[in-house]
């Protein structure tokens, strides 16, 4: 069950099914989601909504995930939230550019949900998580 900052989670990623998939996983796991289609669309959620978890692809259209997640950290909102990176980028480099972007998290898909759900419920603690 997840604690009481991180109940709103903000998901982005242009593919539509794979956000279907998100939304479903989610929300019977007691997490109230949003869904954005790009990274503009993101970012307006996210500082309209302030949710505790924030899943970023990286390759999105209009603002690329990692701009997102730089500008979330800008904004210095309080409680910081969690901003995990699902992406197909899976070089170390990639994967260091995402936390350095400002990302808790750089997951590579294809992701298993359960490994993404333990990933949201540890939080921040290594910040160099990578799935195969």
């Amino acid at each position: 069950m997840p604690t009481e900052n991180a109940a709103r989670m903000l998901i982005a990623d242009d593919d539509p099914n794979l956000l279907d998939a998100y939304v479903l996983f989610f929300s019977a796991q007691g997490y109230d989601i949003q869904t954005a289609g790009d990274g503009v669309e993101a970012l307006d959620a996210y500082r309209a909504w302030r949710p505790g978890v924030v899943v970023l692809d990286i390759q999105m259209p209009l603002m690329d995930g990692r701009e997102v997640a730089r500008e979330i950290r800008r904004l210095q909102s309080t409680p910081f939230p969690l901003l995990v990176a699902a992406t197909a980028l899976a070089s170390p480099s990639e994967q260091a550019e995402s936390i350095r972007s400002g990302f808790d998290h750089h997951l590579v898909k294809p992701i298993k949900l359960p490994l993404l759900l333990t990933t949201i419920a540890t939080g921040r603690q290594s910040g160099k998580d990578s799935a195969p």
